[in-house]
């Protein structure tokens, strides 16, 4: 589904990655770990064509098609999402008519109003979040909790191929990881993809994670299965930089 290779890319001139590599296949989950600085959230803005950012050299790929000249929002069409660290705030358009005007835009289909409704409400209570919250603007007063279970929310109603999860559990409750991590689960199946960035194992406990990455210094140094993960947990990144990886 998404092929990486030799991506070297930065901003303002600075490249940030080098020569990264990584594949994902449909219906695997990826997670991706690594120390603040080493490329994580840089790696997601890439992929999802943030104009901020440059690609210098290497090759990205999405379901065997270039990605490299899409825009943002061409992107978004072929079913790439992406959730932040840091939600933002929409003022003048409701959660219901953005999930509604994306859905219309990503599918190209007219969505009947009330059967959308419907199902945007009953997800919405899945994911514990007050039917009242959907006639709000996107955001606009919401708390932090609030802004990230909202963005499992968009995940759920835009039902995306690949899914970019950029530490959307950072800043949450032990309770509040917990319907994050059911919403990611809900999404995920064998006809769709999840490439996530996490400090926190706790989001992963409801999902079967396929491939660990650690990225140091804008490299993937190792790669693995779920043991990896425990193995950060237990022992830090250091034992990555001593092995001579980077």
């Amino acid at each position: 589904m998404l092929e990486i290779k030799n991506l070297s890319a930065g901003v303002d001139g600075k490249e940030i990655l080098h020569g990264l590599n990584l594949c994902v296949n449909k219906g695997e989950v990826h997670v991706i770990l690594g120390p603040n600085g080493s490329g994580k959230s840089t790696l997601m803005n890439v992929i999802m064509g943030h104009p901020k950012y440059e690609i210098y050299g290497g090759t990205l790929q999405f379901e065997g098609d270039d990605l490299t000249t899409l825009k943002t929002f061409e992107r978004a069409r072929r079913g790439i999402f992406l959730s932040f660290q840091t939600p933002e705030e929409i003022p003048g358009i409701t959660v219901e008519n953005m999930l509604r005007t994306a859905k219309q835009a990503m599918t190209g289909k007219t969505v009947k109003i009330l059967q959308f409704r419907k199902k945007l409400h009953d997800t919405m209570e899945q994911l514990q979040i007050g039917k009242e919250y959907s006639s709000r603007y996107m955001n606009v007063g919401f708390s932090g909790g609030e802004k990230k279970r909202n963005e499992i929310l968009q995940l759920l109603m835009l039902e995306p191929k690949l899914a970019l999860l950029d530490e959307t559990d950072s800043g949450l409750d032990v309770d509040a990881v917990q319907i994050v991590s059911n919403g990611v689960a809900k999404f995920h199946n064998a006809e769709n993809s999840c490439v996530i960035i996490t400090h926190n194992t706790q989001i992963l406990k409801s999902l079967s994670v396929d491939k660990a990455h650690i990225l140091l210094h804008g490299r993937i140094v190792k790669s693995g299965g779920a043991e990896l993960v425990a193995d950060v947990a237990a022992n830090g990144y250091s034992q990555f930089e001593i092995d001579g990886a980077v």
